[in-house]
Order: structure tokens, then sequence, then C-alpha cells
């Protein structure tokens, strides 16, 4: 039986969400199969957690935990060393998703369930990720990248980009520090939020249409496209309430025609292929009324409450989460 580490926490906003999709895992991971814990991870501390009777508010408090070794990547278990033979990341934000924690098990030779540390520091800044589309032809909308070490002028990106807008952190989810602009005398609010996220933004045209999100991942060997999903929601825009606070509807599959839903699919497969993903990643896209698709970002540690969109999706796909999370501990082993 391997030992499974379910990694959460980590350092950003999203701290909460990363435990709650991690405790979703451990609920559907395959017992038979796999002697799973929980790593929580908080600064420089980590934490480990034995898998029964955890809540959000006991792993948060790391009740009951022992430390693990860094060195060797090892804890101590009923008076026994264990080092885990893989790692489920789930922590969303960093250091899950941009690259840290990757590099720290690539250095250790420890298997892992997400994108490698190049990929995952390419995917995780939007501005990066953007760059690097831009040769694949990817449709994206127009931007500017404002640095908070370097001035800028209000009047310059308005007249770049235009109005409406969204102003957004580079790096990070679950639409933390992101603001739609409207008006000129809303865009130094909104940069200045989205710089309490970090000290790099986009300034990013608002495309008019629908949004639509779509999960792939390798499935017996073959890069697989799950059902796409459309967002609908009445706030501005798909944020924090809209994802988690039930302000939202997530309708899959999308009210779309066959032929737009497997051009959303045909385009996410490319794009994963194209950056060399692995694991569960999901694309988000703005879909025009005249059927264009903008692609808007790659979330390559998508939540996994029961909320969340992935379950959602192989749900709809008919794919039992039991036999999907054995299959991305499975891809694990397999060389990069």
């Amino acid at each position: 039986m391997k030992t499974i580490a379910v990694f959460c926490g980590g350092d950003s906003s999203e701290r909460e969400v990363s435990v709650r999709s991690a405790l979703n895992t451990l609920a559907n991971i395959d017992r038979q199969k796999y002697n799973p814990f929980i790593v929580f991870i908080e600064g420089t501390d980590w934490f480990v957690l034995p898998p029964e009777n955890l809540t959000v508010e006991k792993v948060l408090a790391h009740e009951g935990a022992v430390t693990i070794d860094k060195n060797d990547f090892s804890f101590i278990a009923e008076e026994e060393k264990t080092k885990p033979d893989a790692a489920l990341i789930m922590i969303h934000g960093t250091p899950g998703e941009n690259g840290l924690l990757q590099g720290y098990l690539e250095m250790q030779k420890v298997p892992f369930t997400s994108c490698s540390s190049f990929v995952s520091a390419i995917t995780f800044d939007k501005h990066s990720c953007k760059r690097f589309l831009d040769f694949a032809g990817v449709k994206m909308a127009d931007d500017i990248f404002i640095s908070k070490n370097r001035p800028y002028s209000l009047r310059e990106i308005i007249r770049q980009v235009g109005l409406p807008m969204f102003v957004k952190p580079t790096v990070g989810g679950s639409s933390f520090g992101v603001s739609k602009v409207k008006t000129e005398s809303e865009l130094q609010e909104a940069i200045d939020k989205a710089f309490t996220e970090c000290g790099t933004i986009l300034a990013e045209k608002a495309v008019k249409g629908r949004e639509m999100t779509c999960g792939v991942f390798m499935f017996h060997g073959k890069i697989t496209a799950l059902p796409v999903t459309e967002i609908v929601t009445h706030r501005e825009f798909f944020d924090y309430e809209a994802k988690y606070l039930g302000e939202s509807e997530e309708i899959c599959p999308a009210p779309i025609s066959p032929v737009l839903s497997a051009k959303i699919q045909n385009l996410t497969e490319q794009i994963y292929s194209y950056m060399g993903c692995r694991g569960i990643v999901r694309m988000d896209y703005i879909v025009t009324e005249k059927e264009h698709i903008y692609f808007l970002e790659t979330n390559t540690v998508p939540g996994m409450t029961e909320m969340s969109l992935v379950p959602k999706m192989l749900r709809v796909a008919g794919i039992d989460i039991k036999d999907f999370i054995s299959s991305l501990i499975e891809e694990a082993f397999v060389p990069r």
C-alpha cells in the first residue's frame, strides 16, 4: 500500500479553501490502495495529521500533528519513520501552485500530482502565462503589466486597454484582489486593492461574453477534457462570493452547441499539451457572441471542495471521483 501525503494549507488567501479541498480528497481516496496523511504547510512549518476525524478547524489548528523532517521528507508515525511514496498537492496559491513545493519534491525525488516546478511557475503568473501562450496563437484579451516598483499612468492604462477593464494580481486565485473597473475614478482603488495581493498586476480589457471553464487531465494514458461548464453570476464577475458563497450558477454541461463545446475542449487539450501540464488542470475562457474563445487563465491546482467545478464536471462525465484520484496518483509515478 502506497503512503500518500495530501498537501494543504499554504501562505495565500486560499488557505481555508485548500484545506476543504484536501478533506474532500481524503474522503474519496481509495483506502484499499493508499494510506493517506494530511500535510499542512504554514510558512516554514510542515505538520502531519492522521486522516481520521479531521475538520477544517482541526487542520488549521494542526491538532495532534507531528513535524515533517524536511531534510528527507519523513515523519514519525506510531514510532516508525515514514516517508511518503507520493504527494497529492491540494495547495492553492503559494507554495503549492507556483512551483516552490514542486521544486522541493523534485529534489527529494518524490512523485507528485501536478505540473513540474517550471510549468507551475509559468502558469501561476498570469502575465508570464499569457506571454508564453502568445507564441501558440491563443486568443487573449489585451492587457498592460503594472509593477508596484515602476511609475504608471492611469490615463495611459485607460488609453491602451479601454473601459471596462479588469485589474487583477498576476498571481493568486479565487479572485482575491480582482476588480472590474468601469470608470476612471475606480481605477486607482482597484490597483491598490490588487497590490495588496502581490507587487505586479495586470490591467486587462474586459471582453464581453459568457464565461466558460474546462477541466483536463491524463486519463488512461490520454489527455482528456472534461465537459465544458458555463459560469453564470449576477455579480460583476466570478469572484470569491460567487465561487464559494453560492452566488453563482455553474451549468454543466454548458448550454452551447456540440461544435462550440468541442472547440473549447480541443483548445483546452492543446494548451495542456503545449505547456507540458500534468495532473488535473482547469482552463477558464470568455466566449463572445460570435463564438470567439478568449483564454483567461490556467489553474494547475483547481479546487476540489464539494462545491468546486472539477468534481461537478467529473459527475457529469460519469467518472467516479475515487477512480479520478487514483488516476492522478498513478500518473504521478509516470516518468516526466
